[in-house]
C-alpha cells in the first residue's frame, strides 16, 4: 500500500513470520484491538449471549472460537482481490457483556452498546452469540441508515410471532423487525432454509412480511451464479445488513450449531455467494449460532471465520479512502 505523507496507515495485524500464529491475543484475524487504533472503518466485535435459544445453548462460546479459527487467515483475500486489513482501519472490538438472564434487559444493552461502535463512521462485523441478536443490531443500523435490505441465510425463518409467549427470541427477530419498520420490506431474502415447518402457515406469514426465499435445494439446482443475480436485483443500491445463522450449512460443514437440519448449504455455496455480493452496499453484518461445544474438530468455527472475513473484505474495499492507493 502506498499513503500520502500526512497520513497513518491502518494497522495490521503482525505478519505470522515475526509473531506465532498460535500465540498472542485471540482477536479476529490477530487484528489490533479497538483501543489500539485511533478509529475504525469495521470494527469485529462478539456478543456473548445465547438465551434465546429453543434447543442447544453454547453460542454464546461462539464469538471466541471464530477468533481463534481466524488465526490463520490471510493479509490478501485473493477471491476479491483485496487486502481487507489495509484497505481500511479494521478492529476487533471486545465483546458486549448482555445479561445472560433478562432477555430484554440483553437486547437493550446490545442495542445501545451497537449505537455506539456506529456512532462514528464505523461498520459492524458481529460474532454470535443467537440471532436474537440479530434484532438490536439492525435497530441500530436503522437509526444510521434507515430500513435496510436484508439478506438471511438460515436453516430457519425466524419470523415466528413468539415462543413460550416470548416475544425476544433467536426464532423471531425479523417479525419483530418488520414490525418495528427498520426493515425495507422490498428487499428481503432468505437463503438456504429447509426442513419442517409448524404449518403452511409459516410460509404465507413469512411472504406477507415481505420475504422472498431461496431454499438450500433451489441454490442447488440453479446454481450459484443465478442466485447471486436475483438477489443483487432484490438489493439494488439499497443499504444492505447480512445475517448469517451458521445454521444454513448442512451438518456436514458446520455440526457446531443449536439446530442443526439436513441438506443444507455447503461452505463453498455460501462464500461464493457472499462474494457475488462484493459490489452491494453492506453496511454491517453478523454471524451467529456457533456453538463449538458440539464441534471437536473446530470445523464450524473456521467456517464462520472465513464468512466473517468475506463480509469484512467487502466493508473495508467499500470504506476505503480515496486517497489510499492499491499496493
Amino acid at each position: 500500500m502506498t499513503f500520502p505523507n500526512d497520513k497513518t496507515p491502518p494497522v495490521a495485524p503482525e505478519e505470522s513470520e515475526r509473531t506465532l500464529r498460535f500465540a498472542g491475543l485471540p482477536t479476529f484475524g490477530r487484528l489490533p484491538r479497538l483501543e489500539e487504533v485511533k478509529e475504525a472503518n469495521v470494527a469485529v466485535v462478539g456478543v456473548p449471549f445465547d438465551s434465546g435459544v429453543s434447543y442447544r445453548p453454547g453460542a454464546r462460546f461462539g464469538g471466541n472460537a471464530i477468533r481463534e479459527a481466524s488465526r490463520m487467515l490471510r493479509p490478501y483475500n485473493p477471491s476479491q482481490d483485496v487486502y481487507p486489513f489495509h484497505y481500511s482501519q479494521v478492529a476487533d472490538a471486545g465483546d458486549i457483556s448482555a445479561n445472560p438472564f433478562n432477555i430484554n434487559e440483553a437486547v437493550e444493552t446490545i442495542e445501545a452498546a451497537a449505537d455506539g461502535l456506529l456512532a462514528t463512521d464505523t461498520r459492524l462485523m458481529t460474532l454470535g452469540g443467537d440471532h436474537t441478536i440479530a434484532l438490536p443490531l439492525l435497530r441500530s443500523v436503522a437509526k444510521k441508515y434507515g430500513p435496510v435490505a436484508l439478506l438471511h441465510f438460515d436453516a430457519h425463518l425466524d419470523t415466528w410471532d413468539t415462543y413460550f409467549g416470548a416475544e425476544y427470541t433467536h426464532g423471531t427477530p425479523f417479525r419483530r423487525a418488520v414490525e418495528e419498520g427498520i426493515l425495507d420490506t422490498s428487499a428481503l431474502s432468505h437463503v438456504g432454509t429447509r426442513g419442517p415447518l409448524y404449518g403452511k402457515q409459516d410460509l404465507e406469514d413469512d411472504e406477507k412480511l415481505g420475504f422472498g426465499i431461496v431454499t438450500s435445494a433451489d441454490v442447488m439446482r440453479r446454481g450459484v451464479d443465478e442466485v447471486i443475480d436475483q438477489l443483487r436485483q432484490r438489493i439494488g443500491d439499497r443499504p444492505l445488513y447480512i445475517s448469517v445463522d451458521i445454521d444454513v450449512l448442512d451438518p456436514a460443514h458446520a455440526p457446531g450449531t443449536g439446530t442443526p437440519e439436513a441438506g443444507g448449504m455447503t461452505s463453498r455455496e455460501l462464500l461464493e455467494i457472499i462474494r457475488g455480493l462484493s459490489e452491494c452496499r453492506l453496511v454491517s453484518a453478523d454471524v451467529v449460532e456457533v456453538a463449538p461445544a458440539y464441534d471437536h474438530a473446530d470445523i464450524t468455527a473456521v467456517a464462520a471465520s472465513h464468512v466473517a472475513y468475506e463480509m469484512v473484505s467487502i466493508m473495508s474495499k467499500q470504506m476505503a479512502p480515496a486517497y489510499w492507493s492499491k499496493p
